[in-house]
């Protein structure tokens, strides 16, 4: 377990890790942090060890070798997805079942054992506010105040603006549309905002208004189905009368549908049919076990051992077999691959990944 996530010259610091953890904040993109909980020799990582994961998979850090990255990376992922902690236990080593644990099998050949804790970080949804009266303002800040990420965009109230259309709600990542024009261009601000991907749309109005702005959307060519992402009034009945007391019954319509579209995420993902999570002892496995064929990519090639997708002008472990080049994530697979290159053939054949087919023989 000897390779690292990046090479040496370029494996990041605890800051360069904390500078992109910020930066990746500041752009409300998601991602998840792993920390190394249990490292057990011959393991190459220590207690303490983090990495940080995007959402797209990359792989910033060093938490343990190459044979363990696929493992690492997918966990992650899947900690995105759901928003949700985990913990990994990655292992040929007998262990009784543990509630909340993931086990995985070590698939490298030095074996040892991680214990890895993931935490990700999603960011908050973003409200894009859409007016340019005293209750959109408020409304703005005390969305920001209960965990949204808000912006106000007033230009849509302006005369002789174009103001914010459908295309640029999308582009931010808009997630819920809060429309409080307030008789200022609300047809306009209402159509770009149905037009838009958001989950849901929010409209400062009466119950007579909202009526007579659904009856426009239709003659503006909104179906029925789009129609039902509104919602007006924004919020339950407070009797508000102040810009305050408005922006206070909005931003708790806000709230409300938030949680309503999060447990509704839950109820369905509990429906779903998903694979059984492995938390019974992992009985042993030999060494470096394929991990399935990685994606062939240019100038990449598939260890015939593992399975990981290895960068061929950077790879360190190289066999020349029967008059060609098998490549290697590290050297406890090119160990085993000498020991039995029959048995890798058969399980993983060459030809997977490479742009000049198998090695002479290998059929």
């Amino acid at each position: 377990m000897n390779v690292h996530a990046e090479s040496s010259e370029t494996l990041p610091d605890a800051a360069d890790l904390l500078q992109r953890e910020q930066r990746l904040i500041d752009a409300g993109a998601p991602f998840a942090v792993v920390t190394v909980i249990r490292a057990a020799p011959p393991s190459s990582t220590h207690v303490g060890a983090q990495a940080l994961v995007a959402a797209d998979g990359a792989l910033h850090g060093w938490v343990g070798g190459g044979c363990s990255r696929t493992i690492v990376i997918e966990a992650a992922r899947e900690s995105i997805r759901t928003g949700q902690p985990r913990r990994v236990r990655i292992s040929n080593e007998p262990a009784p079942a543990e509630a909340e644990v993931e086990a995985h099998a070590m698939p490298c050949a030095s074996n040892g054992a991680l214990e890895l804790f993931i935490q990700p970080t999603v960011p908050a949804p973003l409200v894009a506010v859409l007016g340019a009266t005293p209750a959109a303002q408020e409304a703005c800040g005390l969305a920001r105040r209960v965990g949204f990420r808000a912006s106000l965009a007033a230009d849509v109230a302006r005369a002789g603006q174009p103001g914010v259309d459908a295309a640029a709600l999308d582009r931010a990542g808009t997630s819920f549309v809060l429309i409080a024009t307030q008789g200022e261009r609300d047809e306009e601000a209402l159509e770009a905002a149905l037009r838009s991907a958001a989950a849901a749309v929010l409209l400062i109005a009466s119950h007579r208004k909202a009526e007579r702005l659904r009856a426009a959307m239709r003659l503006r060519g909104i179906d029925e189905t789009r129609l039902a992402a509104l919602h007006a009034p924004a919020g339950p009945a407070i009797h508000a009368h102040t810009p305050q007391e408005i922006a206070l019954g909005a931003v708790a319509g806000l709230v409300a549908l938030r949680h309503e579209m999060h447990e509704m995420q839950e109820m369905a993902e509990a429906a779903a049919p998903r694979a059984a999570i492995a938390t019974e002892a992992v009985p042993p496995l030999p060494p470096c076990e394929a991990l399935g064929a990685a994606v062939a990519e240019a100038g990449r090639y598939v260890n015939p051992v593992c399975g990981m997708s290895v960068e061929i002008a950077k790879a360190k472990h190289v066999l020349d077999y029967r008059g060609r080049k098998v490549y290697f994530c590290c050297d406890g697979c090119k160990s085993e691959f000498e020991r039995a290159p029959g048995r890798y053939l058969e399980a993983a054949p060459l030809a997977a990944g490479r742009p000049d087919g198998p090695p002479a023989g290998a059929r």
